[in-house]
């Protein structure tokens, strides 16, 4: 975790450990398994890893959990993700539908799948895949077994907290300091909205970042943890609560409420015969904080925001990740 261990430059890429999603209806509903998107990661690991080494952390520390909802191959189209959604929607309702005559019909999108999958288990080690849900995409549920098995078989990577990342950086005594960090990439699905939101650790961390000149990189719910930011915490760990901090106004993308409540009604996280909802938007929460929020009109459309004055690098989703991997090289690339 140092420089000193190896003279390639390094990344943070901070990952959910939520497990549950809670819900605010139906109000007796036990939560939804959660974790991160598959694809919000791997593109970025994939765009550094040849010449990067990777710090893994969580916000508790623990290992995070694939979403396994993000396994469909209607989230491999990249920027025609919403093209390609439509596509293979049409192609599952056909008569006679099998998972295998799905993968026939686009190589490509499973071609992508698995080298990403192939991406996670060399750099994430041996993490857990979300059970299914009731609306979870059958093509994704045939290989689960399959996905779940090739993790269990790999080592356990280290995963640091926040907060040792805060101690250790501030500890002169050892070798490690965010000034070091080329980049962090924080991806979403739905986990974040649980452990990176009014989180006083993940205020820390930013406010840290931004003053070592950090580029910042948050996709789909990912940004959310800049709701945390008018937290700071001291040496003594007293937590410290500023609603004018240093970030707040920065401009902003994310996941639209919009496309939430289409995914909301009538996709995975549906819970049939329910009207369903979730605790709060990401937008609306990132507006209530102050941020400065630009949505795509489309809600597959592609939208990735540069703020260069707070170093924050947001995208909106799944489709824009291909976009925001390629945009985040040429802003270390320009800081090197």
């Amino acid at each position: 975790m140092s420089k000193s261990a190896t003279s390639r430059p390094q990344a943070l890429i901070l990952l959910s450990s939520a497990r549950t999603l809670h819900l605010s209806e139906p109000v007796d509903h036990p939560g939804l398994p959660t974790g991160f998107f598959l694809v919000e990661v791997a593109a970025v690991l994939a765009q550094f890893e040849k010449d990067y080494d990777f710090i893994l952390a969580t916000p508790d520390g623990k290992p995070p959990q694939i979403d396994m909802n993000g396994l469909g191959l209607n989230f491999m189209g990249g920027k025609n993700t919403g093209t390609v959604a439509a596509r293979t929607t049409i192609q599952n309702a056909q008569k006679g539908f099998t998972p295998e005559g799905l993968r026939k019909k686009n190589p490509k999108l499973v071609k992508r799948r698995n080298a990403e999958l192939a991406l996670s288990r060399r750099h994430l080690g041996r993490i857990s895949v979300s059970a299914p849900l009731p609306k979870t995409d059958k093509e994704a549920i045939s290989i689960r077994d399959e996905v779940v098995a090739s993790f269990e078989a790999l080592p356990e990577m280290k995963y640091f907290s926040i907060q040792e990342l805060i101690e250790k950086h501030r500890d002169p005594n050892t070798p490690f300091s965010l000034q070091d960090l080329a980049f962090v990439h924080m991806p979403g699905g739905h986990g974040p909205m649980v452990d990176f939101h009014d989180n006083p650790w993940m205020g820390e961390l930013l406010h840290s970042l931004r003053e070592n000149r950090v580029p910042i990189s948050l996709i789909c719910h990912g940004p959310v943890a800049l709701t945390s930011a008018k937290y700071r915490i001291t040496g003594d760990g007293e937590v410290i609560t500023n609603t004018e901090h240093a970030l707040k106004g920065a401009k902003i993308t994310t996941f639209a409420q919009m496309a939430e409540r289409i995914v909301l009604a009538s996709q995975y996280p549906k819970v049939p015969g329910k009207r369903t909802r979730l605790p709060y938007f990401v937008d609306v929460a990132l507006k209530d904080a102050g941020y400065n929020v630009s949505l795509a009109l489309n809600p597959s459309g592609v939208k990735v925001v540069w703020d260069e004055k707070h170093g924050l690098l947001t995208g909106n989703g799944p489709q824009a990740i291909d976009v925001q991997a390629a945009r985040l090289a040429k802003i270390v690339q320009s800081r090197s």
